[in-house]
């Protein structure tokens, strides 16, 4: 009998759906307070996920989701990088 396993799920910032962690890209805060993309979904500190898609993004910085996830300022050029990874992974 095979065990079924569940699947980790996750919510978007972005658009508010959740969706199996594996579709989505986590953004990670490290305990030096560096904010950075974690493809491999296993870097240390407080992570927030969202789809792999620039319009999820956008809302994100608009609505200031990510600053309210990490309780911190995202300085611009820690967005620029996120829609950099976004259309290269």
């Amino acid at each position: 009998m095979a065990v079924r396993r569940s699947v980790p799920m996750r919510k978007c910032t972005g658009c508010g759906e959740m969706k199996p962690k594996k579709e989505l890209v986590r953004i990670v805060r490290s305990p030096e307070g560096e904010i950075s993309v974690d493809l491999t979904g296993k870097k240390p500190g407080r992570g927030a996920y969202i789809c792999k898609d620039k319009e999820c993004l956008a809302k994100a910085v608009k609505a200031k989701r990510l600053q309210s996830a990490f309780s911190c300022e995202i300085p611009d050029e820690i967005f620029g990088g996120l829609e950099e990874e976004l259309e290269n992974g």
